[in-house]
């Protein structure tokens, strides 16, 4: 196990990169930690908001506050699948084809707009998302450490966008609304100065995330902790209100994120608080709601958060 100062380490780390992209995004302090959460939790993100609410700013600040290899990929109908995960092109003087990697082959790759490109060309991340790796011609390539993804993607019903399939929303460890910024962060976006984003500088390096990774997957959870996760879960399967529950790639995705938060707050160790925090981030992006329930005006949202309400929390020590 680490000791004191490693995680002290870890701790100014983290909120080191918070603290920098917070230089840009401003009063969004839940959603940049979470982001950040994510990276550190080997998972990766989902931003979906209306236009203009600083999705793209935040994924940019996050690339330009940790010095390793950053690609963006602009989504758009003709963007093709070999386009993000590379192809094999015929060299004359060689005689032998050679491969020419895709947008992919990067630590942190922002996927913007993601649904507006074909699903076909969304499901090219599949591979990279679940395995860290792309196969091209039957030959695999294996993808730079550390490797993340953070999409951003306009609500559905906005002309020119492909919903995302359920196999790909289930890449993604969480997903959440940045939100229109308050008043006083708004006026700080006007008076901002137009160099604000290109002044950022690396304050972490890709070895710093690997780093964190190895850390984080030390911190220590509680079976009560993991069983309160579990039941979770399993409300989301017996639910008359929801026709698809979490799949279990989401109770992993709590537990992971979680503790990557709980070295945010300075911790060792889970706490169920920590859960009852992440779980609508991690868990319900993955439900799908009954046409019963939606006849009866319900939402996927008010029926995880009653979800949520009604599940016991463990009271007992979580050390």
């Amino acid at each position: 196990m680490p000791d004191t100062a490693t995680y002290a380490w870890a701790f100014d780390t983290m909120n080191s990169i918070v603290h920098n992209v917070e230089r840009v995004v401003y009063g969004k302090t839940t959603a940049v930690r979470i982001v950040v959460a994510a990276l550190a939790a080997e998972g990766h993100v989902l931003l979906e908001d209306v236009p203009g609410t600083g999705k793209t700013s935040l994924a940019s600040a996050l690339a330009s506050s940790i010095n390793c290899y950053f690609r963006r990929i602009q989504f758009t109908p003709d963007v093709m699948p070999s386009d993000i995960s590379g192809f094999s092109i015929y060299n004359q003087k060689t005689n032998d084809f050679e491969f020419r990697p895709g947008a992919v082959m990067a630590n942190i790759v922002l996927a913007d707009e993601i649904n507006r490109a074909s699903p076909k060309t969304q499901s090219a991340l599949l591979e990279a998302m679940e395995e860290a790796q792309v196969t091209v011609d039957g030959e695999t390539h294996t993808l730079s450490q550390p490797f993340f993804v953070i999409a951003t993607q306009n609500p559905i019903e906005h002309y020119g966008t492909y919903p995302l399939p359920e196999a790909q929303i289930d890449r993604f460890m969480c997903k959440l609304s940045i939100g229109y910024p308050a008043r006083e962060n708004e006026l700080q976006i006007l008076r901002r100065d137009a160099d604000a984003k290109t002044s950022l500088r690396p304050v972490a390096t890709a070895m710093d995330v690997q780093r964190l990774r190895e850390i984080i997957r030390t911190v220590r959870a509680s079976d009560d902790v993991c069983n309160y996760i579990l039941n979770l879960v399993e409300e989301t399967r017996t639910s008359p209100d929801l026709l698809l529950g979490s799949s279990p790639r989401g109770g992993l995705a709590t537990l992971a994120l979680a503790r990557a938060w709980a070295i945010l707050q300075g911790r060792s160790y889970v706490i169920p608080d920590d859960i009852k925090t992440l779980a609508p981030y991690t868990l319900r992006h993955r439900l799908i709601l009954s046409p019963e329930a939606h006849a009866k005006g319900k939402t996927v949202t008010r029926v995880f958060d009653s979800l949520l309400g009604s599940t016991k929390v463990p009271l007992g020590p979580v050390r």
